[in-house]
């Protein structure tokens, strides 16, 4: 994936066709009108998609990933290998328990599911899989197949 910058600030990504994200434009739009169309459980939940921010890096050796998952437990998150080379990365947040003496005054943090799913390119060795987290942040490591370098065998020039 490669990066474009800006001139607004900040970079801009161009679409990466390995991702399969659900992605919904209007999750943060707000449509306090009579006309707004009630959302159904599955957008409300693609919010937290957007929160779960993943790096896809390749190195010579590997694919790795590393997204993004502060407050959870590794128990609340999955790693998953599909048919298909697909690697599949989910968990839920909790919602905070509420109080009925609570008042809240504002609620930033994301809670509900979240999924994100890469295609794995061929070269990528699907039995080595490993995944570690570390201080909020997953790393998944998907190894790669060496690239054997085609044998060169000298032919002798005769007369």
């Amino acid at each position: 994936m490669s990066l474009i910058p800006s001139f607004f600030g900040g970079r801009r990504t161009i679409f990466d066709p390995f991702s399969m994200d659900i992605w919904d434009p209007f999750h943060e739009f707000p449509l306090s009108t009579s006309l707004s169309v009630p959302r159904s459980q599955f957008s409300n939940e693609t919010a937290a998609f957007a929160n779960a921010r993943i790096d896809w890096k390749e190195t010579p050796e590997a694919h790795i990933f590393k997204a993004d998952l502060p407050g959870l437990k590794k128990e609340e998150v999955k790693v998953e290998v599909e048919e298909g080379r697909v690697l599949q990365i989910s968990g839920e947040r909790s919602r905070e328990n509420e109080e009925k003496n609570d008042q809240w005054h504002r609620m930033e943090r994301s809670s509900g599911k979240f999924l994100r799913r890469f295609r794995l390119p061929e070269n990528a060795k699907i039995e080595e899989v490993k995944a570690a987290m570390e201080n909020g942040v997953l790393t998944v490591t998907v190894p790669k197949e060496e690239v054997k370098k085609p044998e060169v065998k000298a032919i002798e020039i005769s007369n």
